[in-house]
């Protein structure tokens, strides 16, 4: 009887659990501050519970979607013209999650090498610049510098609205132009940074396109032989190495922390979503 008793007890204990986990979750990209592309559909998506039935609301429209096996949904925004007007995104699952100060109008991604990745702090007249940014409707996110051979859906960031505060670590390029399109166009601006300098061209394209057009077949093995004959503890004693200098202070003397050159923005690019 005892043992009955402790076997349920633990079942009751363990479905409690799954209960008390059980959430609706968002990738960063969706989130407060963000701006939707004017005059597209928009994809929303997430994450919750398989089989979970997960309502959208947005500017007096509403979707439904189905989390998958995978606990994936999705749904499309029907496309509508910009707007400047903070909306709230609502959305519910097992949990709800009112994403607010949503706004319509131009998205543009900022992608590249050192020249675009250059942030506003760094330019000769970023202090004026910054000093002026003070520009509500436009909206700013950075993607971490993180290389991986494996498609991502999330990332570890979130948006901000334009401000002196907010804008210095920002690219340059990215803010000057987006500051443009803003005053040309008067419709809000959401800028995403994913630049990295001395990113190779490879690096941004995806491997089957590189493999299908046959002139990177020895680019594509060099790659593959100098990953396969690199290993964890190889990095880690690398890693070590640079510790130790570190520590003796060697003066006069230029040595960068080792990088794992797998996880690099040299590295061709993983296979397409």
């Amino acid at each position: 009887m005892k043992q009955t008793l402790t076997l349920l007890l633990l079942s009751c204990a363990l479905a409690l659990a799954s209960v008390l986990r059980a959430e609706l979750k968002l990738p960063a990209i969706i989130g407060d501050h963000m701006v939707l592309q004017q005059k597209q559909a928009n994809p929303i998506w997430g994450w919750d519970t398989p089989g979970t039935r997960v309502t959208v609301k947005f500017s007096g429209q509403s979707y439904t979607a189905t989390a998958g096996s995978d606990g994936r949904w999705t749904v499309k925004l029907a496309a509508a013209p910009a707007n400047a007007t903070p909306q709230i995104l609502s959305i519910a699952g097992t949990t709800q999650r009112d994403v607010t100060d949503v706004l319509i109008g131009e998205v543009w991604m900022c992608s590249g090498q050192s020249n675009m990745q250059w942030s506003l702090g760094q330019t000769y007249t970023g202090d004026i610049e910054g000093a002026g940014a003070r520009r509500p409707n436009l909206r700013i996110v950075s993607v971490p510098q993180v290389g991986t051979q494996e498609p991502q859906d999330n990332f570890n960031g979130a948006w901000s609205v334009c401000s002196p505060e907010s804008v210095g670590n920002f690219s340059a390029v990215g803010y000057l132009f987006g500051s443009r399109i803003h005053s040309a166009l008067g419709v809000p601006v959401g800028l995403i940074d994913n630049a990295w300098g001395g990113s190779a061209a490879e690096a941004w394209v995806p491997r089957n396109a590189l493999e299908a057009d046959g002139g990177y077949a020895a680019l594509l093995n060099s790659w593959d032989t100098k990953v396969a004959a690199y290993t964890d503890e190889m990095h880690a004693a690398k890693v070590a190495e640079y510790k130790v200098w570190l520590e003796a202070g060697k003066p006069g003397k230029a040595k960068h922390s080792p990088r794992d050159f797998r996880a690099g923005q040299h590295r061709p690019a993983h296979a397409p979503l």
